[in-house]
C-alpha cells in the first residue's frame, strides 16, 4: 500500500474537520496549507468585490503565503487535498501548495466543501501547478458522514 498524505486548507473549520475524517479513513498523515495571515471574516466576504477573497479569486496569478510547512513529500505516493470551493475552484492558496513543493509521478485526489457549487474548473486551474501529476477530481463531501467518507476513501 502506498504511504497517503491529506493536506487541507480550511478557512472556517468545516473543510478541516472533513480532512480529519480522511485521513483517519486512509491511514494518511494530516499536513495543515495555513496561509502566513490567517482569513478573518471580513477576508471571507464574497459579496465584497474588494474582500481579500475577491481580490484573490480575481486575479488567477496571486499566490497567498502559506506558512513553512516541514514535509517531506518525497515520501508519499498519493496526497488527497482538500478545500472549500471558492468562485467554483479552489482557493489560490492550493496553487501556492501545489508549486512549493515537487509532485512529479505523484496522484493527487482532491476533495472539497462547498457551499452549493460543484468542483468547476479546479482540476485544469491547479494542473499548471503540479504539471507532472496526475490530479484527479475526487469528491465534494459536505456534511459528509464518517461512513460516506471512509466508502469513498476505500473506493480509490
Amino acid at each position: 500500500m502506498s504511504k497517503r498524505l491529506v493536506a487541507y486548507f480550511s478557512a472556517s473549520g468545516t473543510t478541516k474537520k472533513v480532512a480529519e475524517m480522511v485521513a483517519t479513513a486512509a491511514e494518511a498523515d494530516l499536513l495543515e496549507i495555513a496561509p502566513e495571515v490567517p482569513y478573518t471574516s471580513e477576508d471571507l466576504n464574497w459579496m465584497n468585490k474588494k474582500s481579500r477573497s475577491s481580490v484573490e479569486m480575481n486575479d488567477k496569478t496571486f499566490r497567498p503565503a502559506m506558512k513553512k510547512q516541514d514535509v517531506d513529500m518525497a515520501q508519499y505516493d498519493e496526497i488527497l487535498v482538500g478545500f472549500p470551493i471558492w468562485w467554483y475552484v479552489a482557493p489560490t492558496i492550493i496553487n501556492t501548495f501545489l508549486e512549493a513543493h515537487d509532485f512529479s509521478g505523484k496522484k493527487i485526489v482532491l476533495f472539497a466543501t462547498s457551499g452549493g457549487s460543484g468542483f468547476g474548473n479546479t482540476v485544469k486551474e491547479l494542473k499548471g501547478s503540479a504539471p507532472d501529476a496526475e490530479i484527479v477530481e475526487g469528491k465534494l463531501l459536505n456534511h459528509a458522514s464518517k461512513k460516506a467518507v471512509e466508502n469513498w476513501v476505500a473506493s480509490l
